[in-house]
């Protein structure tokens, strides 16, 4: 029997259905016909979670996310998925609430880019995500790999774009253009490949804006909780440092 996958989501909504869409179809993939996914979501409200992000009181959103990954493990689920990059800042307190396996979005993210041989990738992502170093620091530490982010114009775009359009389910094609245009600079500068680094932002740009391979953590994540659930490949399993 597939082990429940247990899923934070609503960070944002928007890609929250992409993680379920996303899931459920590698699940039917696998076993065919009418087979689905265990899973257990709690789907948040993301302006608290935001209002929390611009305080800075990480303190309160980790408090928050670890009672809610504790009620889906109360709940029977066997594995724990933040459906969100940035608050990956906060995995290790999240985690501390509860016991069951936290599946890490930046080590199956790495893994990936490991597998690939890809060293010098692109992260794209929201400026917390970009400019903390819980996210380069993590590739560089247990992967080897050193991640490079767009100049600070381009950050401040990148990150209203996935606040302002994406959480709100807005797809501009000049936003388009922008995320393509940062891509260039940084291949310009030697990045080898792209880290799609915020679960929205696959909804704007995939591999067909750009012939650097792309590497987008949503359906990464999705994989990883698949294989899970599935007992395919629990090398893909850290815990948070």
């Amino acid at each position: 029997m597939r082990k429940t996958i247990g899923l934070i989501g609503g960070m944002s909504w928007e890609s929250t259905a992409v993680y379920y869409r996303e899931i459920n179809e590698l699940v039917r993939k696998r076993f065919g016909g009418l087979a689905s996914a265990d899973i257990l979501m709690h789907s948040v409200d993301f302006s608290q979670v935001v209002a929390w992000q611009k305080a800075g009181q990480w303190d309160r959103a980790s408090a928050y996310l670890g009672k809610v990954g504790r009620n889906l493990q109360e709940g029977g689920a066997d594995c724990v998925l933040i459906c969100t990059n940035t608050m990956h800042m906060i995995a290790s307190e999240v985690s501390a609430h509860f016991d069951i396996p936290l599946i890490h979005i930046v080590d199956v993210t790495g893994a990936a880019l490991k597998s690939a041989g890809m060293k010098r990738p692109l992260l794209l992502a929201t400026r917390y995500t970009m400019e903390q170093g819980f996210y380069r620091d993590r590739l560089a530490t247990a992967f080897g790999i050193s991640a490079m982010v767009p100049d600070a114009a381009d950050r401040q775009a990148v990150h209203d774009i996935i606040f302002d359009e994406l959480c709100c389910g807005i797809i501009d094609d000049g936003s388009r253009a922008a995320y393509c245009r940062a891509i260039e600079k940084a291949r310009d500068a030697g990045c080898d490949c792209v880290i799609l680094g915020c679960t929205e932002i696959g909804l704007l740009i995939g591999p067909g804006d750009t012939d650097l391979p792309v590497f987008d953590s949503t359906r990464l994540h999705a994989v990883a909780a698949v294989d899970f659930a599935c007992a395919e490949d629990q090398g893909l399993l850290r815990e948070p440092a």
